[in-house]
């Protein structure tokens, strides 16, 4: 009797157990793609290091307190610390914070070619490192990188581009930063494709907007009062939806039209309305949960990725945005 007691408890253990398991998994983002292999035996301690310049950051943050939650039971702390303006100055001084906080893991946006020395150090030192969203060309010692192919990306822009002006034209670039490797990839390789597809689109003017909506705005202005038949403002980092703000201002929607990126609730506004003819996601949570899982796993597991984990190029505009994101709310 005892012992159909102890087996029926067994049972009724494991079943709770699975169905714990199942419904915790059911329970996880969409984003989610990879989850904890195991229980931590000992504290580990994790960091991201990213920044809060504009929409898409808030959307990394979305993942990151996700995933900070996830591994709360897990014997693992992640912190955020923001990293102020994107410059290779302040990525090189907060990898450096952190290697002297001896964290056991950081993600790292990385961006610039120059920042593969102190992520060297970081791992000489011996903590495991991850870069999402961008990192320089020079390589470094970094565990694995998570991200867009910029210029697959750029090539993705560059035909939505296309299809809006028929190939001919003219069209201003707006930038985020020079010297950003995502940035320039995302630039030349829709400058790339156009220039070999489409030789009569003409390029009347390159600047930079430092991620700024605000600037954006004032840029498209100028553009627009500069060039009265301009037809594209291609935006290859943050702020497009300032330059959709100018257009819709101006009269000129169904125009003029903006190809940009990220599924943020401000560029999806005027994807709804018409001034954003393409915009072209990254995956943001989905790059934030996946790197701190990458880290953890490895820690904690010894598993190893791919050297370079791809996301996706959604493109979504105003004939699909119902589709992706229902109707406007």
């Amino acid at each position: 009797m005892k012992k159909s007691i102890v087996l029926l408890l067994t049972v009724l253990l494991l079943a709770a157990s699975m169905f714990s398991s199942c419904f915790a998994e059911e329970e996880l983002p969409f984003y989610a793609s990879i989850t904890a292999e195991k229980v931590s035996d000992e504290p580990v301690r994790l960091v991201m290091l990213a920044f809060d310049t504009n929409p898409f950051f808030n959307q990394i943050k979305n993942g990151f307190n996700a995933v900070s939650d996830y591994l709360a039971d897990k014997n693992a702390t992640v912190d955020w610390i923001s990293m102020g303006d994107m410059t290779s100055e302040n990525i090189i001084a907060a990898i450096e914070n952190a290697i002297s906080m001896k964290y056991d893991g950081i993600a790292v946006i990385s961006v610039f070619d120059g920042v593969e020395t102190v992520i060297n150090k970081a791992v000489d030192a011996g903590i495991q490192v991850v870069t999402f969203v961008a990192e320089g060309n020079v390589p470094s010692k970094r565990m694995t990188s998570i991200g867009q192919n910029a210029k697959s990306a750029g090539k993705t822009a560059g035909e939505a581009i296309e299809a809006f002006t028929g190939g001919k034209g003219q069209m201003a670039v707006i930038t985020g930063t020079f010297g950003a490797v995502q940035h320039e990839d995302r630039m030349n390789g829709a400058l790339d494709y156009l220039k070999e597809n489409d030789p009569d689109i003409e390029i009347v003017g390159v600047v930079e907007n430092n991620d700024s909506a605000t600037t954006a705005y004032n840029q498209t202005m100028d553009f627009l009062t500069a060039y009265p038949d301009l037809k594209c403002v291609y935006v290859t980092a943050g702020g497009p939806f300032g330059a959709c703000q100018a257009i819709k201002e101006m009269g000129l929607t169904g125009k003029v039209g903006v190809v940009g990126f990220d599924h943020t609730p401000e560029n999806l506004e005027y994807v709804y309305s018409g001034e954003m003819i393409a915009a072209v996601s990254q995956d943001p949570e989905g790059q934030a949960w996946n790197s701190i899982m990458m880290l953890y796993n490895n820690i904690v597991n010894g598993t190893t990725y791919d050297d370079h984990v791809a996301t996706p190029n959604v493109v979504v505009n105003p004939e699909n945005v119902v589709e992706y994101y229902g109707e406007a709310k």
